[in-house]
């Protein structure tokens, strides 16, 4: 498992843990069209696995990592990126789409 892979997800586990999550309003949406809410995504975050992780990528706007999970959500794969600052920030969280890099 690559070492920034151990480190993000020990620091995004935290963060959920200490309800520091908070979610775009596009992810906001997205979570709402699967019929979940913001627990539920705050209890997937704080469940992900190394085994979930989809990499990271540099966003575009920002110049920051995003890091990217696609975890099964009630049998269904989701494609889940995150920005990690003070807080948690879910920027996408939807059903999974094969080179889905959208944002």
């Amino acid at each position: 498992m690559p070492r920034w892979l151990t480190t993000a997800l020990a620091r995004i586990r935290k963060l959920a843990a200490e309800g520091k999550v908070r979610l775009t309003l596009k992810a906001l949406r997205e979570l709402s069209a699967l019929g979940l809410d913001v627990d539920d995504a705050v209890a997937v975050i704080a469940s992900l696995r190394a085994a979930d992780s989809a990499g990271r990528i540099v966003s575009e706007g920002t110049g920051e990592w995003l890091y990217v999970f696609k975890p099964q959500v009630g049998g269904t794969a989701v494609y889940l990126k995150l920005a990690v600052r003070m807080d948690c920030i879910v920027v996408s969280f939807h059903v999974d789409q094969e080179d889905d890099h959208d944002d």
